[in-house]
């Protein structure tokens, strides 16, 4: 009985109580299917993620609408890195705050800034907080555009 007492306790010292989201996993089953492995996005169909969203993070008023966009969706015309896009992206907030925050924690990883802008959970239940709709997500972005333009 001892020997497992002793089995037990260190099992439980080994494995963390909390282990933060895996954000490029998380990307992996919720984004890639649409925005492909890397965040390369698909040309004409889905704009890419990767080398932009550490761009757009990099101000207060970025950060915020990267969040407001996961929470509530977007649709409408869009351009991103130099081409066109039109239609619809469906809203995230069926996922728990962290994992929200990791996905786009991950995303602005893949950018050139340096620290990287991280996204926690309490950026995206602010956002949470103030729901959207979808258009107004995408008034919000043809705001921040002409304030900070957009990759």
């Amino acid at each position: 009985m001892k020997k497992l007492l002793a089995l037990a306790v260190s099992l439980a010292a080994a494995t963390p109580a909390f282990a933060a989201p895996d954000g490029q996993a998380l990307y992996g089953a919720n984004c890639g299917i649409c925005h492909q492995g890397g965040g390369v996005g698909a040309p004409g169909q889905f704009p890419p993620l990767a080398n932009r969203i550490d761009k757009i993070a990099s101000t207060p008023d970025g950060k915020k609408y990267l969040t407001q966009v996961l929470m509530n969706g977007l649709s409408g015309m869009i351009e991103a890195g130099g081409a066109t896009y039109v239609g619809f992206m469906p809203s995230f907030k069926s996922l728990p705050d962290d994992q929200v925050a990791a996905i786009l924690t991950y995303l602005s990883g893949l950018g050139a800034t340096k620290p990287a802008p991280v996204f926690t959970a309490a950026d995206l239940a602010a956002a949470r907080a103030a729901p959207m709709s979808s258009s107004a997500v995408a008034a919000a972005r043809k705001t921040l555009n002409a304030a900070h333009p957009l990759p």
